[in-house]
């Protein structure tokens, strides 16, 4: 469920935009010093990390940690203003049939969109992220069939929970492919 401020965005795909990449490095550049040593990398992940694929303007950026530590995580993030998303999809996910733990945060009120999620680095769905987009960025076909699917079906619903759940299944699908294309091109996460 959005938070309050974020309910007046109409759910809608748009053409990959040149600014997507600045506007994560200005996101990362705020959560590298909040969070210190608990990140290990941060990511620009999603289909806005894609060029040429279209997206909803919402940015997406995972950070890798050590350990997933609410006590530590939470706190350090609501100082800049993040706000932790409390649904139960958000704290976990299920990611090459491995389930994994994860957090998601909202971006301060005002700010650009964005959705930030904290993962385990080196499990599953950390691993799973990255491929996504290393694959949708090497694999034109699937890029322009994945960019067609999510235009097509934002057309077709009316809100992004029904976005979200349409799209999951159909994301499980492109993956299959993604991991067909990592044995045979030897992907390994950066």
């Amino acid at each position: 469920m959005p938070f309050p401020d974020e309910s007046a965005h109409p759910l809608t795909v748009v053409d990959s935009q040149d600014t997507w990449p600045g506007e994560f490095a200005r996101v990362a550049e705020r959560l590298r010093p909040a969070l210190g040593g608990l990140a290990v990398a941060v990511d620009h992940v999603g289909s806005t990390a894609v060029p040429g694929l279209a997206a909803k303007d919402c940015v997406d950026v995972q950070v890798r940690v050590a350990s997933l530590d609410e006590e530590q995580v939470v706190p350090r993030l609501a100082a800049i203003g993040f706000r932790c998303r409390p649904e139960p999809w958000n704290r976990s996910e299920i990611s090459f049939g491995h389930p994994g733990r994860k957090l998601v945060f909202a971006p301060p009120v005002g700010a650009r969109r964005c959705n930030v999620h904290l993962r385990v680095d080196g499990r599953s769905n950390a691993q799973y992220a990255l491929l996504f987009r290393d694959y949708l960025r090497a694999d034109r076909v699937a890029r322009e069939a994945w960019g067609a699917f999510k235009r097509r079906l934002a057309r077709s619903v009316g809100t992004l929970e029904e976005y979200g759940r349409i799209k999951a299944p159909a994301t499980d699908a492109l993956m299959a492919g993604a991991q067909l294309w990592a044995i045979q091109t030897d992907w390994s996460p950066r």
